[in-house]
């Protein structure tokens, strides 16, 4: 037991996590003669290593996702969907949306698409939550910070969180409140294509290319933010407005991170820098599920789809499921620790 104990540390901690390359950077830094205990030393040695990590991470797992995606194309998807009804395809949708990397602006054509081939609204909409919350991705990069158990428990609350969702949307009958236009388009049937390994493989380096070019300025944002979190705040203001004897933390949270665009690669680094500080395990999730599932560039591109009505639905069940999730794991995080 201690043995595996041992191997899974040193795969979070040396190869998800690479402390190693944290500790390669302190002492180049200490070779060229800066003081490592100087607080803008620590900056610049947090700055590097999150960057070259999250890029690292990020390719890899980029390039696996896309290859995995490569098989579930939309009009695949469609047909995999249409065979479900129920909670079962919105549970389907749910974990769908985690082998589509995209952020929630990102997310919103394929559910346009998807509402339009006459799926069921709250399929659709359990993708939508799902997919910028949710993916294979953010498993892995979570664990290198957090641990795995902190990791899987985002995981599940996420894709909690997307049926639950998705279901309260199709119960209470919001489908009359989709846009007309997006019920009467035409969905173009396109055959898949049978794609050769070769194909495949350009597929998912094409997409590593054009999403590492997307996402890199808000990661470079987030770590900076992060950097500045992590060594420059004092550690008693971040607790006075997000510790725990705040108890609107949570709300706080969620209503900082809702007018800022990123993805879940942006947020890691802030929420890493958050964690170090002694901010709540539920704070924390709070801020990145508002971040990533309610964007206000994602609220005003499905303003176009759907009528304020159920634009309106939709934003305060996820926000309240966000906060309630905020709150639930802040009570429950000695479990985790």
């Amino acid at each position: 037991m201690e043995i595996l104990k041992a191997i899974g540390l040193f795969i979070q901690n040396e190869i998800l996590g690479m402390k190693w390359l944290d500790r390669l950077i302190a002492d180049l830094l200490s070779l060229i003669g800066m003081d490592t205990e100087a607080w803008y030393t620590s900056s610049i040695r947090f700055f590097i290593y999150d960057v070259i990590k999250i890029f690292i991470l990020l390719s890899v797992l980029i390039f696996i996702i896309s290859y995995i995606q490569s098989y579930f194309p939309p009009e695949r998807t469609k047909k995999i969907l249409g065979k479900f009804k129920g909670l079962p395809a919105n549970i389907l949708a749910a974990l769908l949306g985690t082998v589509t990397p995209f952020c929630s602006c990102s997310s919103i054509p394929l559910f346009i698409g998807f509402t339009s081939a006459g799926l069921p609204v709250g399929v659709t909409f359990s993708f939508l939550i799902s997919s910028p919350l949710v993916d294979l991705g953010s498993l892995v990069l979570l664990t290198s910070i957090f641990g795995f158990k902190i990791a899987i428990a985002y995981v599940i609350v996420g894709l909690v969180l997307a049926v639950t969702g998705g279901t309260i949307i199709e119960k209470t009958g919001m489908e009359k409140y989709i846009e007309p236009f997006i019920k009467q388009a035409r969905s173009i049937s396109i055959e898949d294509q049978v794609l050769s390994i070769k194909d495949r493989l350009k597929y998912a380096w094409e997409q590593v290319s054009a999403t590492v070019r997307k996402v890199a300025p808000y990661i470079f944002i987030g770590v900076f933010i992060g950097a500045l979190i992590h060594n420059v705040i004092p550690e008693e203001l971040i607790q006075a407005v997000l510790g725990s004897k705040n108890p609107l933390s949570p709300v706080l949270a969620a209503v900082v991170g809702i007018p800022m665009y990123a993805d879940i690669f942006g947020t890691i680094p802030i929420a890493e820098a958050l964690y170090a500080k002694g901010v709540g395990l539920g704070t924390i999730l709070s801020f990145m599920m508002g971040v990533t599932a309610l964007s206000l560039p994602s609220i005003i591109m499905l303003k176009k789809a759907v009528k304020a009505k159920l634009l309106v639905v939709f934003c305060a069940i996820v926000t309240v499921g966000i906060i309630f999730i905020g709150y639930i794991f802040n009570a429950l995080q000695g479990l985790f620790m």
